[in-house]
């Protein structure tokens, strides 16, 4: 075989595996936005946050999958949760072993291991995770993640929610109040151009990538 012919197949592999990679993620994508949940989970859910609606329920299933989704997007990479009713849900959720399994390895390829709720803290591995999930969350909302108008869901959710024990966020972070006292949250602190760990990581498939979020533990 001559070097050009060598290299041309080189190409050619090279471009199936991207358009294979770029397959994959699609159906996985796909399939978190529309797999259902298990029969029974949000009655979980209702249980633990009777205050909640159906309507409200749903909405919080939705801010779930927005995290599922920015999990995948980023490559697999370590992701952060920033709402306690997504975190609750979560939580309900791995309770269901086998599906859980199940939809770990159709969505992922592997298992997602849980990671608390947390904020913007002390924990560097925990923002890298926070301001990777605030991106790839913005974008799904087609959101400016250095200059947000408004919050994505998984953001908004406890605040609209009004839950006690929730985190709260505020977009533009004129008036961000004090964290410490039950204030907001900044968003905008999320998307900082100059954190050096905002959603620079890419939206491949990630099957080589690191320790990725299934490293996290329980």
């Amino acid at each position: 075989m001559t070097p050009a012919l060598l290299l041309l197949n080189v190409f050619v592999l090279g471009l199936c595996f991207l358009f294979w990679s770029r397959w994959r993620v699609a159906r996985r994508e796909a399939y978190i936005r529309e797999q259902p949940l298990p029969p029974g989970l949000l009655d979980k859910l209702a249980a633990r946050r009777p205050q909640l609606s159906e309507k409200d329920r749903q909405l919080v299933e939705r801010a779930l999958r927005q995290f599922f989704l920015a999990y995948l997007k980023a490559g697999r990479s370590f992701v952060s949760m920033p709402s306690q009713l997504a975190d609750d849900l979560w939580h309900e959720f791995i309770l269901y072993t086998r599906h859980y399994q199940a939809f770990c390895k159709e969505a992922f390829g592997g298992y997602l291991h849980h990671t608390p709720a947390v904020v913007l803290g002390a924990d560097r591995r925990n923002n890298v995770g926070l301001r990777r999930v605030w991106w790839h969350a913005c974008r799904e909302e087609n959101i400016d993640p250095r200059h947000p108008s408004r919050l994505p869901l998984l953001f908004a959710i406890d605040g609209k929610m009004g839950i006690a024990d929730g985190f709260r966020y505020t977009a533009d972070c004129k008036s961000p109040g004090d964290p410490s006292q039950g204030g907001s949250h900044c968003g905008a602190d999320l998307g900082a151009s100059d954190s050096g760990d905002g959603g620079g990581d890419g939206g491949g498939d990630g099957d080589g990538g690191g320790c990725g979020g299934g490293c996290g533990g329980d």
